[in-house]
Order: structure tokens, then sequence, then C-alpha cells
């Protein structure tokens, strides 16, 4: 298909519907209005269902019934309502319902601001709701990758019968790019699990309740060994310019376009650098990371929160190279220059260090 000049919002709309969603219930806020409005305007247009819920609580448990009957179906948010999709999300988990949640990033806590952010990273990797369940999520760098991804999303989410989110910060929701789309798939027909309403799906019991302590252990050990299984098949990661780096820098989303120019930037200055851009951040890109500790010197990781990525980079790496830590909060995004001095800085200053101490 032809590339089309599309705002990244509008891009995991436009996927979804050609990936053969055809349910979106959602409630708008900024920086993530333009995917309920692009979604009212094509779902229905695909012979869908769009419906502006109450809630985001009501969204979610609208997902929990709409995937219950074997539809593509899924919603978008910002961190608040991301938070109160939490409960949703944990039953979603526990019946093993797929379905697909665009998070795009503002600042917070709290109501905060309406700039870009990365600091929902907790909240969706690591769970968010009650109970020992995980979101498999997806971190796009591009308006390209937006479309890209959500197709990736809703083919995990029907795999492994899970949640899978969409972990965007607000820049890459709201930049325009050219994006080339896939072709339109063929609705899927509702798989043996669903309920239909005809008396041959009668049988089919959709629950995530297990009053008897041993059949929920069960069924918890059935839920980690299929995160068990993405880690080991689904992991995702660009490495840019590693072969020969001493340093390399870890960022996603809009922090993983900035590091790029801070590559270029610092080689032409000397700096041996090279990126690696998470874009599954669970299952987290831990071996990739470990194979690149067996050359390079130091890994810095640069985020729009307060250490969130950098914790899992250093459970990664499990202290074999040390890891420096920028970033920027309350939708301040740094650029190129900013990062590199903070480089030369510290890496000046341990050289010298270094050489102190023979």
């Amino acid at each position: 298909m032809k590339a089309l000049l599309t705002k990244g919002n509008e891009a995991i709309v436009k996927a979804a519907v050609l990936a053969g969603a055809r349910a979106f219930y959602g409630y708008p806020i900024t920086p993530a209005s333009e995917i309920a409005e692009a979604a009212a305007l094509y779902f229905p247009q695909a012979g869908g269902v769009f419906l502006q819920a109450e809630s985001e609580v009501a969204s979610a448990n609208m997902l929990f019934g709409s995937a219950s009957a074997g539809v593509r179906c899924m919603s978008a948010s910002s961190g608040p309502g991301i938070s109160l999709m939490q409960e949703g999300l944990s039953y979603l988990a526990g019946a093993e319902l797929p379905c697909v949640i665009a998070d795009i990033m503002r600042g917070g806590p709290g109501l905060g601001n309406i700039a870009p952010e990365q600091g929902d990273y907790n909240q969706i990797v690591k769970g968010g709701g009650h109970g020992s369940y995980r979101c498999l999520a997806l971190a796009p760098g591009s308006v390209q990758e937006m479309a890209d991804l959500t197709t990736l999303a809703f083919d995990l989410a029907d795999e492994y019968r899970n949640p899978v989110v969409l972990l965007a910060d607000g820049y890459i929701g709201q930049m325009m790019e050219p994006v080339t789309f896939s072709a339109p798939r063929a609705v899927p027909p509702p798989p043996a699990w669903a309920v239909t309403g005809t008396a041959a799906t009668r049988k089919n019991m959709i629950t995530s309740l297990y009053l008897v302590p041993d059949e929920l252990e069960r069924h918890v050990r059935h839920l980690e060994a299929k995160y068990m299984e993405a880690e080991r098949k689904e992991v995702r990661a660009e490495c840019w310019r590693t072969e020969d780096a001493d340093i390399v820098l870890v960022g996603y989303g809009i922090m993983g376009r900035v590091l790029k120019a801070v590559v270029e930037l610092g080689r032409a200055r000397g700096l041996a650098l090279g990126l690696l851009r998470p874009i599954t951040l669970f299952p987290f890109p831990t071996v990739p990371i470990q194979e690149l500790s067996r050359r390079a010197k130091a890994f810095v990781v640069v985020e729009l929160s307060t250490g969130m990525l950098r914790d899992d980079v250093r459970l990664a790496l499990e202290g074999r190279r040390p890891v420096e830590f920028y970033s920027r909060v309350g939708g301040n995004v740094p650029s190129a220059e900013e990062v590199l001095g903070f480089l030369e800085g510290k890496f000046a200053a341990c050289e010298e260090e270094a050489l102190v101490h023979g």
C-alpha cells in the first residue's frame, strides 16, 4: 500500500481495523484522544462497533465481554485512565482473554500534565493490577511501528490469550510520519473457547474465579508458563551500532530516537557509543543486553521517568557492568546535546579517576 502521512495515534486505529479488530471501547484523554476519535470514524465504516464508555472502568469490562465472544477488540487511554483499568486488566488476564490496549503516556503522578513522559512503565510492565499476571508490552519508536506493533499486538494477544499493551509516550502518539500499512486481513472467526450465544458454545465457561486453592494454583502456574514461553520466543529489540560499542545507551520510545542522534554525535567526538532500544518491554530483552555486556564496558539508561527501565537493565546485567542513568521528567525531553554532555562529563571523570588510581 502507498505510504500515508499519519499521526501516531491514528495509525494505531487504522492498523487495528486492517488486522481484523471490530470493537473499540474507550474514553478520550489527552494525549490519546485521537485514538478514540479515529476509532469512532473507522470502526463503524468497517462494520464494527465504537462505543464511548462512561468511564475507563467500564471500557475494560466491555473488553471482557467482547473478547469473551471472540471479537478482536481494543481500548486506549493515558496514565489516569489506565490506572482505572487495572482491575479489569487483572480480570482479563485471569480469564485468558485476548485484547489490545494502547497507553499513550503523559506526565504524572496524579493529574500531572498532558506532556510526554514514560512514568507508566512499572504499571504496565510489572502488572499494575492484583494477582500474579503479566501483560505483554510493546514499545513503538515511530509512527510506522505504531501501526506494525498494533498488528503484532493482536496476533500475540490471540496466541497467548492475554492482554497486550502498546506503551507509547505522547511524542510518538502525536507526531506525524509516512506509514505503509499492511494489507487488510479477514476478520478471524470466533475461537473454540468463545461464548457466542449459541447452543454449541453454552458449555464454555470464561471466568477468573477458582475457589479451590489447588485449582487456582494450577491456573496461576499455567499463566506463569505462558509468560515464560513468551520470554523465550517473543523478545524484540533494536541493536544499533553496537558491534564495536564500548558504551551502550538504552532507551525506548522517543528516547530511542534521541539516542540515535547521541550515538552519531558521540562517535564524531571519539566516543564508541551504541544503542539498544527495547521493542518488547515484557518480555524484557535480557539476553540481548547480556550478550552486549561481553564487549561493552558500561551501559547508560536514558528515560523519561525516575529509573524504572534502569532497574530492569540492572537486573538483566546482574552486576556484570556499571549502569549509569540520566532522566528528565514532567514532560521534558532531553536533547541529544544534553545527553552527550552528561556522557562526556561522566566518562571523562571516570577516565581521570582510573588514571589517578593507576
